[in-house]
C-alpha cells in the first residue's frame, strides 16, 4: 500500500533529482536507487512487461505476485495476467504443466498486462517452449540453465538444446544456474535439498528486483509472516532472495539495469488488488452501507472461489459464508437469506450459473434482492477452467425458463469490480430483483492499483422494509405485491413482522394481494410488470471518448475488453486517425442514450471474447452498422492486434469500402 500525497509528473531521462524534503514516490525511488549502488549502466524506461514462467511447482504465481507488490509499493501503475494450468499437478517439466505470471508496470497510466513480454524468466525448457513465441526480437531472456538437462529437454519436446543450437540468437540471453547458486547460498542452513531447490524462485525474484531496482524488504517481511511457524524456511527463502540480488550486483553478465519511475496518480491511499478481492470488498461495503448482514452461499469453482475465500475472512463485518454441497444449495441459501432480510449473494462460473438458473427464476418470481456473481471462463461444459472468456452474456440475459428478466452488469477492470458490486447491490435493493454480475477470469485473477475509497462517501444503500399493513381496501391486510409507483418494486417484509405474514413461492402471484393466481390476464399483467421493472432500472448514460469530435467509427465494449480497447484506440489515434470509444457497464437495461450514441457513428465495432453476443443483441434492437471482432482463445485481446483491426475498419469507413462484416482475432 502506498500513499500518494499529490499528483506528480513522471520523471524522464535527464530529469533533475527531487529536492530535499520531497516525499513523493519519485523521491522514495531515487533514495532506493542511490542506496543500491549498482555498477551496471542504468537505462531509463517508461514501461516494461516481465513474465515469470516455470513448472507448476516452481512458485511462479507467488514470484510474480511479490514482484507486482514491489511495483505497487513504488507507485508504478501496473496490470497483471496470471496464467496457470487447469490440472492440479500436470506432469513435471511438460508444456501443459507450465505456469506463468506477467506484470506490466509503468511510469504512466496503462490499461493492459501487455501484449508481449520484454523480459522472460524461464525456469525450465518447457517454460521456454511455451512462451518463446510471445517474445519480440531483442527481448531479454533469463534462463535457469540447471534445468536444461537431456531429460527435461525431451519432456519439453526439444531434440537439441535451444541454448546451443542458435535458435535464441534473436534475443538477449542470460544463462544463470539458479538452482546451483541457490544451493550454494543456503549451504550450511540445514535445509533439505528439496526445500533448498524450492527457493530458487526467490533467487529469480532477487535477480529481477536488482535489474529493475525493486526493493526486497517487503518480500522479506512477507516471507517471515508466511512461514512464521517455520522460521528456518523463512530465513532460507530470504537468503535466496538476497543471493539473487547479490548475483546481479557482482556478475558482469548484465550490461544494464533498468529504472521505471513511479506513475502520476491522483492523491490517496492505494493498494494492489485483484478483481475477486475487490468484488468481495464491494459486497462487504454494500452490506455495511445497507446496514444488513451478508450471506454468501457458494460452491467452489474456478475462477470464482477466491470470492468465497476472501469473504470468509471478514466475519467481523457480519458476513456469513456457506460452502454448500452444490450450486443449487448455494443459491437456495442466498435466496433464503434475502427472504430473511439480508444481502443474499451467490458466486459461481458459467457451469454453475446453468445449475442456478431455476432458482434465479424463482427469485424473479418472488421479487427479492439477490446478487448472482458469474466469473466467466472458457466453455462450454468444463471447457477451459483457468482461461478467460465472455461467453455467458446470452445465458445471463435469457438462460431461464419463461420470461424471467434480470438486470445484468459487468465490471471493466479488477478495481472496478468493487464499484460494480456496489451498483449490483443498489439495483437489487431498490428494485427487489436478482442482479447478475458478469466478471471473468482475466479480471478475477488480474490486479492493478486501487485507490481505497472513503467509506463515508459510498452510496447509502439502506432499504426500506415494510412495517405495517398496506392493503388499499382498508382491510388491515398486507399485500406483498403492491408496487412502488416509481420503481415497481414490491414491499420487502422481514418474516416475523407482526401482521405482515405472506406467502412466497414459484407459482404465479395475483397482482397486489400476492395470492396464487392462474388467471390468464393476471399472468400477462405480472409478466409485463416484471419486464417493465427491469427496463425501468435507472442507469447512467453511456459516455463516449471521442477526442477529435469527428470520428466515424465507434468501438463499443463491455467487461474486460475495456483495457485492450482503450490501449488499441490510443495506438490508432497516435497514427493520426480518429476513433471513438465507449464502454458498457450496464448490459440490461442498456443506458437510455445507447441508441442516440450508436446513431452518431457510421460504423460500430464490438470486440468480444465470444462469437459476437453483444453485437447480436445490438443488431436485434438497432439498425446501426454493428461489426463483430471476436476472440475465443482463452486469452485477452492484445492491444496491437486490436489496433490493427480497428485501423482497418477506420480506413475502410473513410474510403467508403466494406472490408469485412466480421473479424476474428488471431
Amino acid at each position: 500500500m502506498t500513499r500518494v500525497p499529490a499528483p506528480i509528473s513522471p520523471p524522464c531521462a535527464g530529469s533533475p533529482p527531487p529536492q530535499a524534503g520531497d516525499r513523493s514516490p519519485s523521491a522514495a525511488y531515487d533514495a532506493e536507487f542511490r542506496r543500491s549502488a549498482v555498477t551496471a549502466q542504468t537505462t531509463q524506461l517508461d514501461r516494461v512487461v516481465v513474465r515469470f514462467a516455470g513448472d507448476s511447482g516452481d512458485g511462479m504465481q507467488l514470484t510474480g505476485d511479490r514482484f507486482t507488490s514491489a511495483a505497487a509499493l513504488f507507485g508504478n501503475d501496473l496490470a497483471t495476467l496470471p496464467n496457470y494450468p487447469a490440472e492440479i499437478r500436470a506432469p513435471k517439466g511438460t508444456v501443459p504443466g507450465v505456469s506463468s505470471f506477467q506484470v506490466h508496470f509503468a511510469d504512466h497510466d496503462i490499461l493492459t498486462p501487455g501484449d508481449r513480454p520484454d523480459v522472460l524468466v524461464a525456469m525450465n525448457p518447457a517454460a521456454l517452449r511455451a512462451n518463446l513465441a510471445d517474445l519480440a526480437p531483442g527481448a531479454v531472456l533469463v534462463v535457469n540453465t540447471d534445468e536444461f538437462t537431456r531429460r527435461n529437454l525431451t519432456r519439453a519436446g526439444y531434440e537439441t538444446s535451444p541454448l546451443d543450437d542458435g535458435s535464441l540468437d534473436a534475443f538477449q540471453v542470460h544463462r544463470v544456474a539458479m538452482a546451483t547458486l541457490t544451493h550454494g547460498a543456503l549451504a550450511g542452513s540445514g535445509m533439505s535439498r528439496k526445500d533448498t531447490d524450492r527457493a530458487k524462485n526467490m533467487f529469480a525474484l532477487g535477480l529481477l528486483s536488482w535489474m529493475y531496482h525493486r526493493p526486497t524488504e517487503g518480500t522479506e517481511r512477507f516471507l517471515r509472516d508466511r512461514f512464521a511457524s517455520r522460521p528456518d524456511l523463512a530465513e532460507a527463502n530470504a537468503r535466496a532472495l538476497q543471493a539473487g540480488w547479490n548475483y546481479g550486483e557482482t556478475t558482469e553478465a548484465f550490461a544494464s539495469t533498468y529504472r521505471i519511475a513511479p506513475a502520476s496518480l491522483p492523491p490517496g491511499t492505494y493498494r494492489q488488488i485483484t478483481g475477486n478481492t475487490a468484488l468481495a470488498y464491494g459486497l462487504v461495503a454494500a452490506a455495511r452501507r445497507a446496514e444488513l448482514p451478508l450471506l454468501l452461499g457458494s460452491y467452489p469453482i474456478t475462477p470464482a472461489s477466491d470470492i468465497l475465500h476472501e469473504l470468509s475472512r471478514h466475519k467481523e463485518f457480519d458476513v456469513l459464508t456457506f460452502q454448500a454441497e452444490d450450486e443449487i444449495a448455494g443459491i437456495g441459501a442466498a435466496l433464503g437469506a434475502a427472504f430473511g432480510g439480508a444481502l443474499g449473494v451467490t458466486s459461481t462460473s458459467g457451469p454453475g450459473l446453468a445449475l442456478k438458473s431455476e432458482t434465479i427464476g424463482l427469485a424473479v418470481m418472488i421479487e427479492l434482492p439477490l446478487v448472482v456473481v458469474d466469473v466467466q471462463r472458457g466453455g462450454p461444459s468444463t471447457g477451459l477452467p483457468t482461461k478467460t472468456e465472455q461467453a455467458d452474456l446470452l445465458q445471463a440475459m435469457y438462460g431461464r425458463n419463461g420470461e424471467a428478466p434480470v438486470p445484468v452488469l459487468a465490471p471493466r477492470s479488477p478495481a472496478d469490480c468493487f464499484d460494480t458490486a456496489l451498483e449490483a447491490a443498489r439495483i437489487a435493493f431498490a428494485y427487489r430483483t436478482p442482479v447478475l454480475l458478469l466478471s471473468d477470469g482475466s479480471l478475477a485473477n488480474g490486479s492493478e492499483p486501487w485507490r481505497i475509497p472513503d467509506v463515508d462517501q459510498l452510496p447509502d444503500l439502506r432499504p426500506e422494509f415494510a412495517t405495517e399493513p398496506n392493503a388499499p381496501d382498508g382491510s388491515g391486510a398486507f399485500w406483498p405485491y403492491l408496487r412502488d409507483p416509481d420503481t415497481l418494486a414490491r414491499p420487502w417484509a422481514v418474516p416475523g413482522t407482526p401482521g405482515l405474514e405472506h406467502r412466497v413461492g414459484g407459482l404465479e402471484k395475483d397482482d397486489g394481494s400476492g395470492g396464487i393466481s392462474y388467471d390468464p390476464a393476471n399472468h400477462e399483467r405480472m409478466v409485463r410488470l416484471r419486464r417493465a421493472k427491469v427496463d425501468g432500472v435507472a442507469v447512467p448514460d453511456l459516455e463516449v471518448d471521442d477526442p477529435s469530435g469527428n470520428a466515424r467509427v465507434l468501438v463499443l465494449g463491455w467487461g474486460s475488453t475495456y483495457g485492450p480497447i482503450g490501449a488499441a484506440c490510443r495506438r490508432v489515434r497516435a497514427r493520426g486517425r480518429s476513433v471513438a470509444q465507449a464502454h458498457l457497464r450496464h448490459l440490461n437495461p442498456l443506458p437510455g442514450n445507447t441508441d442516440a450514441v450508436l446513431d452518431r457513428y457510421q460504423r460500430v465495432i464490438v470486440p468480444e471474447m465470444n462469437l459476437g453476443q453483444l453485437a447480436q443483441l445490438l443488431r436485434a434492437r438497432h439498425t446501426a452498422d454493428v461489426r463483430s471482432v471476436t476472440k475465443v482463445s482463452g486469452v485477452p485481446f492484445g492491444a496491437a492486434e486490436l489496433a490493427d483491426t480497428i485501423d482497418d475498419f477506420v480506413t475502410g469507413c473513410a474510403a467508403g469500402t466494406d472490408r469485412t462484416a466480421q473479424r476474428t482475432a488471431p
